[in-house]
């Protein structure tokens, strides 16, 4: 084996506490770029004038070349010359030597040899690269660090940035996109069949994600004060504007819309949760009901909206355009047929009921969504739906409401907690989760008073006079025990197929069911609030206790129910979903690293961001609260880095263009560095203006002119911190200073920054800051690079290739292998067809496509697809994103058994410093990652180092998983191994003994893990007493001693390989030679038994009869066995 250079840079290796910051992006430093030409650029005498346009001239550029030459070149219709003109004189002729060329290179490489050479070079170099790094992804994803670069003289790409002229105003007639026309037309496409359905999610997918990169430039546009507005004379922060046919408006409170919701606060949630609304609304996708293209952009501060616009609506008063919902928040309220039908087709997916309100003429108006909903019809005769934001049921938990009482859960945890606005949520995963507990209690309800009727059938004949079942008092929120009295399981089950078969019967109401079988279906409904009282159906209003609007006397015992309904849910989230979500991460069924995969996690379960201050009280008193430590840690850092936003934007808002790089480094200082009184440096004014007292034109919204930003300071920062933590998230964070914030809670300024950063759209000069010195502030003005929108959109789905990857999935899991792959190939081309080459979807193909070959022994195919998926992985999700470093984890193992040992190394080395950059040594995932190292080490025999990460990652692996978990002694059987190599066989037995220790407690003796470590153990011993002989025979005869050579193992790369696929959750089943010999046994069986079938049916059919079990078992027997580990995050996509 070649000796390979193992050792890692210092600030890998554990127990290390410097986080640099430059290794994030690697740079070249010998990298020059290629210079072909000094200058290409269009010519001052553009255009021709009429007699040289008669001559087949079509345009003159000027070139400089790299040799210092100034030439004039003629591009006309037979192709491209040299000319006599100059920089001051007009002279179209050719000039010598007079060479007609076809295309403008072969032009430049006659004239110039550095250009004939440095361009061949470029192209070469540019083919070489993975077509990976150079294609657009769909979505612009932002760094939040960048090395300096030199801003180098380039005319073309200045020429560019105004000629286009979609930089500012917009006038040029027939050149912008109708965005609404493109956005409708998309949805109306057919749908029929694959080819169509593909073609449909495409051309929607290409529009949607060039709307959002139009409407992201605009709304940049729109607030650096580039676009005119529309309603001019009006104050700022009222402003509208239209540029590029899209709609722009600011998220403050117009002429007090939203006065009784909470004003401007209410006005900058308003966006997001009608973005919510038009996600959803776009999902169930129901024909010829429409919404509008809508994005949200955070930028320097402010929040925009940016809309399609629907045709004909600036000609005409909203107050005569809307024929549906409510323009006053329920005032008036007007309903139309059309819409109640189209909306009717939504309101059982998004779990709405259809409902009655009264307008101000105390006349009863049916609405189908909430009253904010408003339908206009467009004067291109299309039905569309805006204004979503109260699309789901409003979140009792923060909305106090004087005279109703929540349930004892909400006030036990201190709820209803008056929020700063009234537009509170609910988030559709937690009312699709609701809806699935409360089926869950209606079944079992059900079940349970069929079994009752049995038994007392069965006691009397007589029948059961009481109507109401004994359980429906039950409350909801706790189910009564499945089993009746002491009846089975199994009893139970085919209770619950009963009621299946009994509600379907009663649903499609044919009479057959029995009045007894009726009422137990009915109190079961009523119990579980459902809407019917012959089938399971839960709806929510989205109208209850919105101020304004009122419900018809007749209505009145519905609306109680549905106000009961709403008090479940809000408990519903407290009492099972927050509770459940700390339940997997004691288990470590979903493992977050940073703050915005634990948001991810978080909302997939419907919790609202505002409960994290929950979340983290229920961690602090669980009684597993060490296991749960990185969870607190990164909980609190995204809790000060979200409180930290909330300032930063107001902050922004009073700053002028002119101090903003100023402004954000003073508040990086005061947010993250160690000195004490940092002081802002205001933008010096350089140049002395004549006319001081004129009023400055283009000024942020809303802003005065002003540098109060300037006068913050690093205390009243934290206490301010502090303050909206207790305010907004009701936590009470015990700290006063930064540092004090990191020692408390064990926190990094790195991480913190990298979260601030990523929240706010700042980008930081790639260096080392030095957060800690006491002398001088980390930042200055000059590491504020750039500041970029965060953008909110819509994400269309590709249905049909994402039920191909989710039978994928399952067929993996069952363990047919082959037919598994080959649904995620389908997938995968189906995915490119409709998203292009990059997208989120596309990487998480690629993983399980790698993973799959992987196990099937096809190593070469599993690095193919696994580098594709870890170049893709950094392009769509960003270089240090946790997706991101286990993408690098799974490459180094398929590196390694590909025999790559330094690929292998150097990425699992990388892998390990982004963990430590984005949370830190002290998370579970860095067990899993130190062991890998500590193999491949083991495996290069460099036991020293190997043995630094083993044992950190059995540090680690007994935290988190307590010292009797299997994992740990998995850690300490690898420990022992590494003593071993080194023949120090006292510490490898005192490893492998703990090891054996727990396997006999939590497996029992006779487990094959368990007598594997005994068998493991005797073998330790014989080789230490062998060893002590051979010393105690030098001890005694000195140098002439007579010694048997010792065997020491070097491990062999297959062995280590193995061990690398159990911790990395790959097992593969081992057959042994019987167990093959009865499977082909019983295949053969299978297959007379089907021989004979088949003679018996030739008559009728040759080829019907092939039943799947036989497929799959020849399988079984041809393929290496399946990977079982559901755990694995790759086989859960």
């Amino acid at each position: 084996m070649d000796p390979i250079d193992c050792t890692p840079p210092e600030y890998i290796l554990p127990g290390s506490r410097e986080r640099p910051l430059c290794p994030l992006q690697p740079q070249n430093r010998d990298w020059k770029p290629l210079q072909c030409l000094k200058v290409l650029t269009m010519s001052g005498w553009n255009p021709p004038p009429g007699n040289r346009r008669m001559h087949g001239d079509l345009m003159y550029l000027f070139v400089i070349t790299a040799e210092d030459r100034q030439v004039s070149i003629t591009a006309s219709t037979r192709g491209f010359y040299l000319n006599q003109s100059t920089a001051y004189h007009f002279n179209p002729k050719p000039a010598s030597p007079r060479f007609l060329s076809h295309s403008l290179v072969e032009l430049l490489n006659q004239i110039s040899p550095t250009f004939k050479k440095n361009f061949a070079a470029l192209q070469k170099k540019r083919v070489q690269r993975h077509p990976f790094e150079r294609i657009a992804t769909p979505f612009q994803v932002y760094s939040w660090t960048a090395p300096q670069a030199e801003h180098a003289m380039d005319c073309v790409r200045a020429e560019d940035a105004y000629t286009s002229r979609l930089g500012y105003e917009e006038h040029i007639p027939g050149q912008t996109r109708d965005w609404n026309e493109e956005l409708q037309t998309t949805r109306e496409l057919p749908r029929k069949n694959l080819p169509e359905r593909l073609l449909r999610e495409r051309a929607i997918f290409k529009v949607h994600s060039d709307f959002t990169a139009a409407a992201t430039r605009g709304a940049m546009a729109v607030i650096d004060g580039n676009v005119m507005a529309i309603n001019p004379s009006e104050e700022t922060k009222m402003q509208m504007f239209i540029w590029n046919n899209i709609f722009f408006s600011l998220g403050f409170d117009v002429r007090d819309h939203y006065k009784d919701f909470g004003g401007d606060v209410a006005a900058y949630v308003a966006p997001t949760n009608d973005l919510n609304g038009v996600r959803t609304y776009n999902a169930v996708d129901v024909e010829g009901l429409y919404t509008l293209g809508t994005v949200v952009v955070d930028y320097r501060g402010y929040r925009v909206t940016a809309q399609s616009i629907i045709p004909g609506i600036l000609e005409r008063d909203q107050e005569q355009s809307v024929i549906y919902g409510s323009i006053d928040f329920g005032k008036t309220v007007v309903s139309h047929p059309r819409y109640l039908e189209l909306l009717e087709r939504t309101s059982r997916p998004l779990k709405i009921l259809r409902h009655r309100v009264l307008n101000d003429r105390d006349e009863e108006v049916e609405l189908c969504s909430s009253v904010e909903c408003k339908g206009i019809i467009g004067n291109d005769g299309r039905h569309y739906i805006l204004d979503l934001l109260r699309t789901f049921p409003p979140d009792l938990n923060f909305l106090p409401v004087p005279g109703e009482a929540l349930p004892e859960e909400c006030t036990r945890a201190g709820f209803p907690r008056a929020h700063r606005h009234k537009l509170c949520c609910l988030r559709q995963e937690l009312v699709d989760a609701f809806v699935e507990h409360r089926y869950l209690l209606f079944m079992k309800l059900a079940a349970l008073q069929l079994m009752q009727q049995k038994a007392s059938k069965v006691e009397s004949p007589k029948s059961l006079e009481n109507g109401d079942a004994p359980s429906s008092e039950s409350k909801p929120e706790d189910p009564p025990a499945p089993e009746a009295g002491g009846e089975a399981e199994g009893s139970n089950a085919s209770g619950l197929a009963k009621v299946k078969e009994l509600a379907e019967t009663i649903a499609s109401d044919d009479g057959t069911a029995d009045p007894r079988s009726r009422e137990v279906i009915r109190n079961a409904c009523k119990a579980v609030g459902s809407i019917s009282s012959t089938a399971f159906d839960v709806r929510f209003n989205p109208d209850i206790f919105s101020p304004g609007v009122r419900f018809p006397e007749s209505c009145q015992e519905e609306v109680r129910d549905q106000k009961q309904l709403l008090k479940d849910a809000a408990a519903f989230l407290l009492s099972c979903q927050i509770p459940g979500l700390v339940k997997d991460f004691t288990d470590h069924a979903v493992l977050p690293m940073d703050g915005a995969t634990l948001a991810e996690v978080m909302r997939q379960r419907g919790i609202n961001m505002r409960y994290l201050g929950k979340v983290l009280d229920l961690v602090m008193r669980s009684p597993a609260r060490d296991q749960l430590d990185h969870i607190y840690k990164i909980g609190i850092g995204e809790l000060i880095t979200r409180s930290a936003k909330h300032i930063f934007k107001t902050y922004l808002q009073g700053v002028e263009l002119s101090g903003l790089s100023a402004a954000i480094s003073h508040f990086l200082n005061c947010f993250l560095s160690s000195y004490p009184n940092p002081v802002a440096h205001l933008p010096a004014d350089e140049l002395i203006s004549k006319k001081r007292n004129r009023r400055r034109r283009n000024r942020p919204p809303g802003a005065a002119d002003n540098t109060a930003w300037a006068i913050m300071t690093p205390q009243e920062l934290w206490k301010n911190i502090c303050q909206e933590a207790k305010n907004y998230f009701d936590f009470s964070l015990e700290c006063e200073t930064v540092d004090q914030a990191v020692e408390t809670y064990g926190l990094q300024k790195i991480t913190l920054l990298r979260e601030i950063s990523l929240k706010t759209g700042i980008q930081i000069l790639l260096k080392e800051y030095s957060f800690d010195s006491r002398h001088k502030p980390a930042f200055t003005e000059e590491d504020v690079l750039n500041i970029f929108p965060v953008v909110k959109h819509v994400n269309p789905k590709a249905s049909d290739a994402f039920h191909f990857f989710q039978s994928g999935q399952a067929k993996v899991q069952q363990g047919f292998l082959k037919e598994g792959c080959e649904l995620i190939n389908e997938a995968l081309n189906l995915f490119n067809n409709v998203y292009g080459a990059m997208h989120v979807e596309i990487c998480a193909c690629l993983r399980l496509l790698a993973r799959l070959h992987y196990i099937m022994g096809d190593y070469a195919e599993a690095l193919s697809n696994q580098q594709k998926a870890v170049l893709m992985s950094e392009r769509v999700m960003g270089i240090e994103h946790p997706n991101t470093i286990q993408e690098y984890m799974h490459l180094a193992l398929y590196c390694f058994a590909s025999s790559q040992l330094s690929t292998a190394l150097s990425l699992l080395y990388r892998a390990r410093y982004l963990t430590l950059l984005v949370f830190g040594e002290d998370h579970p995932e860095m067990a899993l990652l130190d062991n890998n190292i500590g193999l491949v080490l083991h495996g290069v025999m460099e036991y020293d180092l190997s043995l630094r990460f083993l044992e950190n990652a059995l540090a680690v692996s007994t935290k988190y998983h307590g010292p009797k978990s299997l994992k740990v002694a998995l850690s300490h059987h690898l420990v022992a191994r590494v003593y071993e190599s080194k023949a120090e066989f006292r510490s490898a037995l005192q490893h492998e003994k703990e090891g054996y220790t727990i396997y006999k407690t939590q497996l029992g003796e006779d487990h094959e893990k368990t007598k594997e470590s005994s068998e493991y153990l005797k073998c330790l011993t014989q080789q230490a007493v062998a060893l002590q002989r051979t010393m105690n025979e030098i001890y005694r005869n000195g140098s002439s001693a007579n010694i048997p050579p010792l065997k020491f193992t070097a491990p062999s790369m297959a062995s280590v390989l193995e061990q690398l696929n159990v911790i990395n959750g790959i097992l593969f089943i081992p057959l042994s030679q019987k167990d093959l010999e009865n499977l082909k046994a019983e295949v053969a069986r299978r297959q007379q038994l089907q021989e004979a079938s088949r003679n018996r049916d030739k008559a009728e059919e040759p080829m019907a009869t092939e039943p799947e079990p036989v497929g799959a078992s020849e399988d079984a027997a041809t393929q290496p066995p399946a990977a079982k580990d559901p755990s694995s995050p790759s086989l859960q996509g």
